[in-house]
């Protein structure tokens, strides 16, 4: 019989070397959980490693990981499943129906991951922008590129079925067990292919460059009948899965017109701060940060602004990445990070953003108004593009100008950005109340990190699509859409999912209720 065993070692110490002095009895162990306690490495304090482990002795074997059980098969149904979107919801939602036996139709706007790089590459060099093809749309959806990071703070049975299935489809094995697992992009996009390839030869249909522009229903407008494509291409379906992220809001639009159940959610808005990496190491990690294996730091930070109760905090912070540009819009500019497995870029990036709440910083009354306010602000950082550069280069500003609200129109700073930058005044892009709000959190912040703010440091924006403006309604038991039979809205476009992670669980969870209700 397995033993579990948790203990705690200094972050040099050997494991394997530890249970063969320790527990010499068990000849196997996989490790459940394992993480770093880095805290106060900047005073000096040796960082430590948590671990979890199941070990055997000789003649045992493992107990079998719950999320790999096997499921029975159920009848395919009349007609396939149709999936709008191909990122980790869509995809998920379909290998989790596939488990079932059930095999599903994706519909994807953009390409295939590897011809998807061809067109954002021509974007970041020459300003060559794709409405189909770009950070946010295509293959793999804009978790493809994103720091990979799998973190998650929802507690759901399906997180580790997540984390052993991207295992199963190539992710390092530490994928499963790590407290803070991250893949990045670069291998996100091969494991994606591998996914979707799977698919296929279970069944699946795949479809490429098929933009959903109409949901179609019956004549009361009370049930789904399918899709139709930009390219005319029908697909007939009682069961329809909107999966399409985050940033499709000729999506929004349509369901508007359709009379679906939706409303106006918190957002927030702000910039990507960036630092050299060796910066950010050293704050974190003290005399640790060069010569040992504890790799590019990570940092979280929050305030709350004690008279307007707002808050400000760190989102997708990229150890050793890159800050992108990811705009959907061609007359539009907005910024994202993202980092490699090995997180080796000499610069490491965060979003700092502040809440924007529905009904008091954007009003209710008109049910797009959110979108509008994220539109109005990409719009205004494309045209100080066009104005000072030539329209593909990202607005910036260095942190202590920003402070000292001192234009950086003579910025001449190195940066990891492949489209480029241009000095100016982010007064000009953003609101005010967030520019307010992020002066009075960098103080906070520098107390909690000392180096924080520095001559090094840069601010880069406008980072608005943290996350959905809307929710799309559903019934908290079936995931059904109440205003339309068969139409299930998923993942982060519908309001219900903020991560790589947390998207993959909704599109299991949906893919479970149609098994249950079907």
């Amino acid at each position: 019989m397995s033993q579990k065993l948790q203990f705690t070692l200094d972050f040099e110490e050997d494991v394997n070397e530890y249970l063969a002095k320790k527990y010499p009895v068990y000849s196997s162990f996989r490790i459940i959980s394992q993480s770093l306690d880095a805290r106060n490495a900047n005073r000096g304090k040796r960082p430590k490693y948590h671990y979890v482990i199941e070990a055997i002795k000789n003649g045992e074997t493992f107990n079998e990981l719950e999320s790999l059980k096997n499921f029975s098969k159920h009848e395919a149904f009349p007609r396939k499943p149709v999936i709008v979107g191909a990122g980790p919801a869509g995809l998920f939602c379909a290998l989790r129906l596939i488990e079932y036996g059930i095999p599903s139709i994706i519909l994807e706007r953009g390409e295939r991951a590897h011809k998807r790089m061809i067109h954002i590459s021509k974007f970041w060099r020459y300003g060559e922008f794709d409405s189909d093809n770009n950070v946010c749309y295509g293959e793999g959806g804009a978790g493809l590129f994103s720091d990979g990071k799998l973190i998650t703070r929802i507690k759901s049975p399906f997180v580790q079925y997540v984390m052993d299935k991207l295992v199963e489809f190539g992710a390092p094995k530490e994928t499963a067990y790590m407290s803070n697992p991250h893949l990045g992009s670069n291998k996100i996009r091969k494991l994606i292919g591998e996914i979707t390839e799977y698919l296929r030869t279970r069944g699946c249909e795949i479809y490429y460059n098929c933009r959903v522009d109409e949901i179609i229903v019956d004549s009361s407008k009370t049930k789904v009948q399918g899709v139709v494509c930009s390219d005319g291409k029908k697909f007939d379906s009682d069961h329809l899965i909107l999966a399409t992220g985050h940033s499709a809001k000729e999506m929004y639009f349509h369901l508007q017109d359709l009379n679906v159940e939706m409303k106006s959610k918190d957002f927030a808005v702000g910039v990507r701060v960036e630092h050299p990496r060796r910066a950010i190491d050293f704050i974190q990690h003290g005399p640790f940060s060069e010569g040992h294996e504890l790799g590019s730091a990570r940092y979280r930070l929050s305030w709350e602004n004690p008279e307007t109760k707002k808050g400000t905090y760190s989102f997708c912070m990229c150890p050793g990445g890159y800050v992108l540009s990811s705009g959907t819009d061609s007359e539009g500019i907005v910024v994202n990070g993202m980092s490699n497995y090995a997180r080796n870029s000499p610069w490491s990036n965060s979003a700092l953003v502040v809440s924007v709440e529905s009904g008091k910083d954007f009003s209710t009354k008109d049910l797009m108004s959110g979108l509008r306010f994220q539109h109005d602000i990409e719009k205004k950082a494309y045209e100080l593009s066009v104005e000072k550069a030539s329209g593909k280069e990202v607005p910036a500003q260095g942190l202590k100008d920003f402070l000292d609200d001192k234009s950086s129109e003579n910025l001449k700073a190195k940066t990891s950005c492949p489209s480029g930058i241009f000095g100016t005044d982010l007064n000009q892009v953003l609101p005010s109340f967030i520019t307010d709000h992020l002066r009075s959190a960098l103080k906070d912040f520098d107390r909690k990190m000392n180096g924080f703010i520095s001559n090094e440091a840069l601010f880069l924006a406008p980072e608005t699509r943290t996350s959905a403006p809307l929710t799309i309604l559903r019934d908290k038991e079936t995931l059904e859409s109440p205003s339309i039979k068969g139409f299930y809205p998923c993942g982060e476009g519908a309001g219900y999912a903020g991560g790589i992670t947390s998207a993959a669980v909704d599109g299991i969870k949906v893919a479970e209720s149609l098994i249950k209700f079907r």
